[in-house]
């Protein structure tokens, strides 16, 4: 008896093989969002044994979900601060447009950047 079974686990037959039962657990209806998706392609390629045990213990979901979000209130709160120290506001906005503009896609990227290296690839 293999500890696969003495844990309750059981085996099928498929041709000339003799696969696991395994299945993912259900209920997990937590949608991702891109921060999310970077980190789990990122955990799929360089975190190979992390990933797979989420996976398997019917966790990963639920995990990618809560970095997610983490990831999305820390880029809001970069955005904000960012803008608020460069000065960039809705006068601003009014005033000149594409200046604007250009300020916020620099913090955007900024606050992208920093989000990526200290949630999404750390």
């Amino acid at each position: 008896m293999t500890e696969y079974e003495k844990m309750g686990g059981t085996y099928r037959r498929t041709g000339d093989y003799i696969l696991p039962n395994l299945e993912i657990a259900t209920g997990e209806d937590s949608s991702i969002g891109v921060w999310a998706e970077r980190h789990r392609r990122f955990l799929k390629s360089q975190h190979r044994v992390r990933y797979y045990n989420l996976l398997t213990a019917g966790k990963l979901n639920t995990y990618l979900a809560e970095l997610d979000q983490a990831a999305e209130n820390l880029f809001a709160c970069l955005v904000q601060s960012l803008a608020e120290k460069d000065g960039v506001t809705e006068k601003l906005k009014a005033a000149a447009p594409m200046e604007w503009v250009q300020k916020m896609n620099n913090i955007r990227n900024q606050a992208t950047e920093i989000v990526n290296a200290e949630v999404v690839y750390a």
